[in-house]
């Protein structure tokens, strides 16, 4: 009987501990979500970032290869 009653306590703290266990991996889970988030919105705004950046540089080197475009054929139809 004694066996009985030891074997029913063995069983009874292993599922406790299986159940507590559990638990502590679907905290764990849901804390890897919540970074894994968080990374994507700074790397999503990281992004918007460097494409706002990249789009203002390249109006400028345009702008900049328009004016030199419009000076050489002045100067084209100066030398004529």
């Amino acid at each position: 009987m004694k066996k009985l009653v030891l074997l029913l306590a063995v069983v009874f703290s292993v599922s406790l501990f299986s159940c507590t266990g559990n638990q502590t991996a679907n905290t764990t889970d849901a804390a890897v979500e919540e970074t894994q988030e968080a990374v994507q919105e700074v790397a999503d705004q990281v992004v918007d970032s460097i494409q706002a950046e990249a789009a203002e540089k390249a109006d400028s080197v345009q702008a900049a290869a328009d004016e030199a475009k419009d000076k050489v054929e002045e100067a084209a139809e100066a030398a004529k």
